[in-house]
Parts: structure tokens; C-alpha cells; sequence
């Protein structure tokens, strides 16, 4: 099944996240390499692909998991939690309807 993770940054979280991101990344290229990454990417904090200083309020990630237990625990070993990036991540099963 698929499932929404949604994440919200903490004030200021641009120097963690740069600092976080490779491993960050990493994870993310390993839902890919396994088919299971739907889509992955950045709230940018002003509407812009490259919010520079003002940085990012969030993130999401929709991808296949087993159980929500399983996305769950995905998501609490994300290098942006260990990295105190995130104040809140939310899990959620989704639909996906369109496209």
C-alpha cells in the first residue's frame, strides 16, 4: 500500500538540512532503486524551485510500504529526524488516484 509521510520543518532548519541531505538522499534513492518511491520532494518556504536562504517549510514522500507500522519506521530513521530537521512527521495510508 502507499503512504504519505508528511513532515514539517522546525524555524531555520536550511543549515541541518544541507548538512542531512546527502544521507538524506540516499534513502530516498533506495525506495527508487526498489520501485517503491512514487514521489519525494520539498515544501520551498516562498514560491520559488529555489527558495535560496528562506528555505523550506517541509517535506513529502509518498511510496509503498508493507504496513503503516513499516512507514512509520521508515520515516523515524530519516537522517532530517536525526538531524532535528523535522518538528512533525505525519504518516498517513494514501490512495492514489490520478494519474
Amino acid at each position: 500500500m502507499l503512504y504519505a509521510i508528511i513532515a514539517t520543518d522546525i524555524d531555520n532548519s536550511l543549515e541541518r538540512r544541507q548538512q542531512a541531505r546527502p544521507a538524506h538522499l540516499q534513502r530516498l534513492q533506495q525506495l527508487m532503486d526498489d520501485g517503491r518511491l512514487i514521489l519525494a520532494g520539498p515544501h520551498p518556504h516562498i514560491d520559488s524551485d529555489d527558495p535560496g536562504p528562506a528555505g523550506f517549510s517541509g517535506s513529502l514522500v509518498v511510496a509503498e510500504f508493507s504496513s503503516l507500522d513499516d512507514a512509520r519506521r521508515w520515516a523515524d530513521a530519516d537522517p532530517y529526524v536525526q538531524a532535528g530537521v523535522y518538528a512533525r512527521v505525519e504518516v498517513k495510508p494514501f490512495k492514489k488516484v490520478f494519474p
